[in-house]
């Protein structure tokens, strides 16, 4: 897919614009400063909010699994003007914040690095790029800082997202476009995408094999210290695992929401997750219930689940 050529100006262009075009972080920055770009206009704002950009989404969960932690998936969003579809993919090619395939249909790329400190602000700046942008080309990335709109505001939001998990990454390309190369170039990407399930008992919660392991990552939309109690609760009487040979390992903590993982014996396979997650979960919202103080044995167990806390990028 052809690549949109990014704006070049020479640094007296630029100040007497008032515009300073997006270049390599490591770059010169084109304001004429002298500094490099990611030191200067291509600095993050420290003012921009990044807890829980996803906010508003019925699926604000999936979304946050998705971009972290699943290597291949897609979802449909509907766009509030228009009704137009735009697919929400994990990560595209070259990691494009987004694409406009050659029959027009948009992919928004989740798995990139924020420019704007906001996950959701850098998903609408990219979608509105790639409603202006011819088919079958790759959208540029933008760090427009003062940019208010967020995805939601672009998109319908107070429907769960029907979330398909991808073994490879033929969404990438249509049909007619498949060449020898294309097709190579997908099935180099698909041999590093780890088998992964999304549940079905339960929202949010998705089986995967990494190697010799296997895991279940769920997210959860539970504050998190009173989701820390109710593991450390069940943890501490014995009723924290999945089932025989199963543990809960630790957690993630990413885009505001915290996504306890447990470890799975190898064979033990997505289908078998289903009964035993939905009875922890019944075991957790009973826990949630409880107002006692912690006991001595659930406050230790508390404490070993605060060290294996991990927080991926915001």
């Amino acid at each position: 897919m052809a690549k949109k050529k990014a704006l070049v100006r020479t640094p007296s262009d630029t100040k007497a614009s008032g515009e300073i075009p997006v270049v390599g972080m490591r770059e010169a920055c084109p304001c004429g400063s002298g500094k490099r770009y990611k030191a200067c206009h291509g600095r993050v704002a420290a003012s921009v909010e990044t807890t829980r950009p996803f906010e508003g989404f019925t699926s604000e969960c999936d979304i946050v699994v998705m971009r972290e932690l699943v290597p291949s998936a897609t979802a449909t969003l509907t766009l509030r003007d228009g009704g137009q579809k735009v697919t929400l993919a994990t990560v595209l090619p070259m990691a494009h914040p987004a694409l406009v395939r050659s029959d027009g249909q948009i992919l928004l790329g989740l798995q990139v690095n924020t420019s704007t400190g906001n996950a959701s602000r850098d998903l609408a700046l990219a979608l509105q790029l790639a409603l202006a942008t011819e088919p079958g080309t790759a959208v540029p990335p933008s760090r427009d800082l003062n940019s208010p709109l967020r995805l939601q505001d672009l998109v319908q939001t107070d429907s769960a997202l029907d979330i398909h998990v991808h073994a490879g990454f033929d969404y990438w390309v249509d049909a007619e476009e498949m060449t020898e190369e294309i097709k190579a170039s997908l099935e180099a990407a698909s041999a590093h995408a780890n088998p992964t399930e999304r549940l079905t008992s339960v929202e949010a919660a998705y089986w995967t094999q990494m190697g010799d392991k296997e895991h279940l990552r769920w997210g959860m939309l539970i504050a998190e210290e009173p989701l820390l109690n109710a593991l450390a609760r069940l943890d501490a009487a014995g009723e924290s695992s999945l089932g025989e040979g199963t543990k809960l390992v630790g957690m993630f903590r990413a885009q505001g929401i915290v996504i306890p993982v447990w470890d799975l014996p190898l064979g033990f396979g997505a289908a078998a997750t289903e009964a035993p997650a939905l009875a922890f979960l019944a075991r957790l919202n009973q826990a949630l219930a409880t107002t006692d103080p912690l006991t001595d044995v659930e406050r230790r167990a508390r404490a070993l689940l605060i060290t294996k806390q991990v927080t991926l990028r915001e």
